[in-house]
């Protein structure tokens, strides 16, 4: 290696590190701005910086599995509506929408893009779980989204710097509080506005035009590290199941966790039929957490982004509890997709081969530098 392909590495891990700054001072702009307690003291966000396609690049070390991963996905269908090409300066995008956004209709996804001058560069989004929606409120009893409360559809909140006041009278008046729901979108906003003014700064000290460069190293290496990890594990098919309590009759949760070669493939068929209650899995929130526990095992110290999830692919069937079809209720949404990471430890312990401990049982090594839970 020579000095010049050196400080070339070092500039790029500089250039990383200031990434994870800018999207961590962004959620803490989050939490300090935020009125609900849900943000304040629970951490219920995420923040993070996309690049012009909609790839994740980097997230903040505060947040949630489920809001990170689902929002991972989340800007892709802001740009499917709202092409880069017809966003300006100032512009903010919304919407909670459940199979859209991630998972219930509480969590508000907020999208700003930068431009460095009159050029987008990239993209920052938020989310956060606000206090109230309207509705029966933060329950399960209801037998439809509609009667969760207030679907807000992709839309231009802001444009040019000008705040649509119609879309923030019609979210307060299908709120309980008002006031803090109002709040808290504009603390989403105000988090990325400051994402975008941090990475506008990183821009000019590094002399930057773009940041698709540093972009595709980013996803690249963390792509090929998630890949040699998941090689390191013992190739074939391993099948799990679980059952949970539900409404109209137990929950049962199968999967089948197929690993080739530097890639793993989930598949969630003859999982039970959707709940009539709100406690489904949307397909967004059933990836998210599915691919959380996989990482947690296989790669826990490899900077989670669309690089390092590229590698996983989670198979539903429509109008089952892990992929029900509008208007399926799924406010509780975490009864049955927080219950995910443990089916892929299920499947894991299989493919590892780990035998249960007792207190008297010593750890049982496991392939490469992957040890029992």
């Amino acid at each position: 290696m020579n000095d010049a392909t050196a400080l070339a590495g070092i500039r790029r891990q500089i250039m990383w590190n200031r990434l994870i700054a800018v999207v961590e001072e962004q959620a803490q702009t989050l939490i300090r701005t935020a009125f609900s307690t849900t943000v304040r003291e629970a951490g219920d966000l995420s923040a993070g910086v996309y690049d012009t396609g909609g790839r994740m690049l980097a997230q903040a070390v505060t947040g949630t599995p489920g809001h990170v991963n689902t929002m991972a996905a989340a800007v892709r269908h802001f740009l499917d509506r709202y092409p880069i090409a017809t966003m300006y300066p100032g512009d903010v995008f919304v919407t909670n929408d459940p199979w859209l956004g991630t998972g219930h209709l509480f969590d508000y996804v907020m999208v700003t893009p930068v431009f460095r001058g009159a050029r987008p560069v990239g993209l920052f989004a938020s989310t956060c779980h606000t206090p109230d929606v309207g509705g029966v409120g933060f329950s399960a009893e209801a037998r439809s989204v509609y009667e969760e409360g207030t679907c807000v559809p992709h839309l231009r909140l802001r444009e040019e710097g000008e705040i649509d006041e119609k879309i923030f009278a019609i979210i307060m008046a299908n709120s309980r509080n008002p006031i803090e729901a109002r709040g808290d979108l504009s603390s989403l906003i105000a988090c990325n506005d400051v994402g975008a003014a941090r990475l506008a700064d990183m821009m000019r000290e590094f002399a930057l035009d773009s940041i698709d460069e540093l972009a595709q190293h980013i996803l690249d290496t963390s792509r090929e590290a998630t890949r040699e990890a998941i090689r390191k594990l013992p190739r074939g098919r391993f099948k799990t199941s679980m059952m949970l309590d539900g409404y109209e009759g137990p929950i049962e949760l199968h999967a089948s966790l197929e690993i080739g070669d530097g890639e793993i493939t989930v598949d969630y068929a003859g999982s039970s039929p959707a709940s009539g209650r709100g406690i489904n899995s949307p397909r967004c929130y059933t990836e998210a957490y599915s691919v959380f526990g996989l990482k947690c095992i296989i790669a826990p110290a490899i900077p989670n982004n669309a690089g390092s999830l590229a590698p996983f692919r989670v198979l539903v069937e429509d109008g089952t509890c892990v992929a029900p079809l509008r208007p399926a209720p799924v406010t509780a949404r975490h009864v049955i997709g927080q219950m995910l990471p443990d089916v892929m430890f299920g499947a894991l312990a299989q493919a590892l081969d780990v035998k249960p401990r007792g207190p008297d049982v010593a750890p049982v090594p496991m392939n490469g530098e992957l040890h029992a839970p």
